[in-house]
């Protein structure tokens, strides 16, 4: 079992950065594949990024490649998605999620145990 709080989501003008940061409870954070996903009001749910769990393999969306990225500190239990040069069309509740036999490169939702309540980032023009 594995309780994940997500922080630094806000408000941010378009072009701008943020940092959200996902700590997790648990003595076996590094067992987790950690991802990060978004949901945009009306839309389903949608893949962000992945990290393995030493961190060697990570997956960004295209969607985001080259603006985002994805790391994470075993030492602190926590994962983080560094977005920059943000777009209105970032603005999502983003989500972390942790699971343990998550295939490397999957998108897939389903292939994740545990989830955070959510984080609200919105990107204004």
């Amino acid at each position: 079992q594995v309780e994940l709080v997500e922080s630094g989501g806000g408000l941010v003008q378009a072009g701008g950065s943020l940092r959200l940061s996902c700590a997790a409870s648990g003595r076996t954070f590094s067992s987790y594949y950690m991802g990060w996903f978004r949901q945009a009001p009306g839309k389903e749910r949608e893949f962000v990024a992945s990290i393995s769990w030493s961190g060697a393999n990570t997956y960004i969306a295209q969607s985001v490649k080259g603006r985002f990225s994805i790391s994470r500190d075993n030492a602190k239990n926590t994962v983080y998605l560094q977005m920059n040069s943000l777009k209105p069309e970032d603005t999502a509740v983003y989500y972390c999620a942790a699971g343990t036999n998550v295939r490397v490169y999957s998108a897939a939702a389903d292939q994740y145990d545990y989830w955070g309540q959510g984080t609200q980032v919105t990107v204004s023009s």
